[in-house]
C-alpha cells in the first residue's frame, strides 16, 4: 500500500508548545498538504508565540475545536499530548539526545511518559534504545524516519539570510541552553565580549528561548558591528550561515554537527571525539581557532557520529514520518493500550480549562 498517497483527506494536528516547533513541523505540513492532507496548528501554555503563524495556516484555538475537527494524527515535538485529542500521537522530539539527565539520573530524551502511539526516531543511536524501550512497554511502536526538521538544511536551493557574501571573515555560532548548571552564557560572558572587540570573526548569537532575561539583556548589549545577537523561532538559516559553533550542552549542536562542521563545546555533559570540549575559559580561543582548521582527525570523527545521529542526507525525512503515521494509522500493530496517567491528564485539563468529559 502507498501509505505517503494515503495522507489525501485526513487531517493532521500540530500540537506545540515553544516557538521552535514551527521550523520543527513545518517541513511536514509541507508534504501533508502537497499529499491532500489538511493541517490545523493547536498552540498550548503561553511561551508560544500566535503571531509566528502564517496567514496561511490555519489554527484551532480550543480544546473543544479540536475534538470537533478530530484529527486522524497529531504530531508533538514536545513531551506530552493529553489523551483525550482523537487520533493517534506521534513523537517527533524538541530536539536530539544531547546527553541531560533529569534529577532521577535518567536521560529525559528516553523518558516513556504514555502519550504516545509511535516514535518517530533520527537515527541508529536513538532507534536502538527506544526499541527496546517499545518491547518492555508494549504500547508504542518505532520507526526510524529522521528529524523533518533538518528537510529544508539539506535541501542545495535554500539559502541563509544571514551570510555575508562580502564579509570575508570567518561565521562564529554562539548557542547556549538555559540551565544554569549546564549553560556557557554566564560562564563564558568576558570571554565572549573580548570576542566582540577583537573583530576577528563575524559572531552571531542565539540562545535558547528560557534563558533568563537577564543574561539576555546583557549579551544583546555587545552587539556591534562584529557581534548580532539573533531571536528567531528557525534556526535553520543560522547553522548554514557559521562556519563554526561554540555551544555547552544544548542539542542544537548536533543540528550544526550535521552539516559537518566542527564544534567546540564549553564544560558539555556528553563529550566525544566528535567535539572539541574545553573546560577552561581562557582555552576557548585557540579551540576556535584548531576548529577552523578541521583537523582530518576530527572531521572523520563527526563523519562516523553523523552515520549514527541521522544518517539521512536526501531532505526526505518528511515523507518517511508521514508514511509510518499513516501505517500506523491504517494497519494497527497489536499494541496494547496506554496507560491512563490520570494524574497527568487532570493537570493537563486544568491548564487547558477542559473539563468535557
Amino acid at each position: 500500500m502507498d501509505y505517503l498517497a494515503a495522507t489525501k483527506n485526513k487531517k493532521y494536528l500540530m500540537y506545540i508548545s515553544q516557538n521552535y516547533s514551527y521550523a520543527i513541523l513545518r517541513p511536514l505540513q509541507q508534504k501533508i498538504l502537497a499529499q491532500g492532507g489538511e493541517v490545523c496548528w493547536f498552540l498550548e501554555g503561553n511561551e508560544v508565540t500566535p503571531n509566528f503563524l502564517k496567514a496561511n495556516e490555519q489554527r484551532l484555538v480550543t480544546i473543544d475545536e479540536v475534538i470537533r475537527w478530530s484529527p486522524d494524527v497529531s504530531f508533538i515535538p514536545g513531551n506530552v499530548i493529553p489523551s483525550f485529542i482523537p487520533g493517534i500521537k506521534v513523537g517527533l522530539f524538541h530536539g536530539f539526545n544531547s546527553g541531560k539527565r533529569n534529577r532521577r539520573g535518567f536521560e529525559d530524551h528516553f523518558n516513556i511518559r504514555g502519550c504516545f502511539d509511535l516514535y518517530c526516531t533520527q537515527g541508529p543511536n536513538t532507534t536502538t534504545k527506544f526499541e527496546q524501550l517499545s518491547k518492555q512497554h508494549k504500547h508504542f511502536a518505532v520507526k526510524e524516519t529522521g528529524w523533518p526538521t533538518l528537510d529544508p538544511l539539506f535541501s542545495p536551493n535554500s539559502k541563509s539570510s544571514y551570510s555575508q557574501p562580502n564579509d570575508k571573515r570567518k561565521t562564529l555560532l554562539i548557542c547556549s541552553t538555559f540551565s544554569r548548571n549546564l549553560s556557557l552564557a554566564p560562564k563564558l560572558y568576558q570571554a565572549i565580549k573580548m570576542f566582540s572587540e577583537q573583530g576577528k570573526w563575524r559572531i552571531l548569537v542565539q540562545f535558547h528561548p528560557k534563558m533568563p532575561s537577564e543574561l539576555v539583556t546583557k549579551y544583546q548589549a555587545l552587539e556591534n558591528t562584529n557581534l548580532t545577537f539573533i531571536e528567531t523561532d528557525n534556526v535553520l538559516p543560522l547553522l548554514k550561515a557559521a562556519d563554526v559553533m561554540l555551544c555547552d550542552t544544548s542539542s542544537i549542536l548536533l543540528m550544526f554537527i550535521l552539516q559537518r562542521k566542527p564544534v567546540v563545546t564549553f564544560c558539555n555533559q556528553a563529550p566525544g571525539n566528535h567535539l572539541i570540549n574545553v573546560t577552561d575559559p581562557n582555552k576557548v580561543e585557540a579551540a576556535i581557532e584548531f576548529a577552523l582548521t578541521h583537523p582530518p582527525q576530527l572531521m572523520d570523527n563527526i563523519e562516523s557520529f553523523c552515520q549514527q545521529l541521522h544518517p539521512y542526507q536526501d531532505g526526505l525525512s518528511s515523507e518517511r514520518v508521514l508514511a509510518a503515521s499513516n501505517e500506523l494509522l491504517l494497519t494497527p500493530p497489536p499494541l496494547k493500550p496506554k496507560p491512563l496517567n490520570l494524574i497527568r491528564n487532570l493537570k493537563m485539563r486544568k491548564k487547558l480549562k477542559y473539563w468535557r468529559w
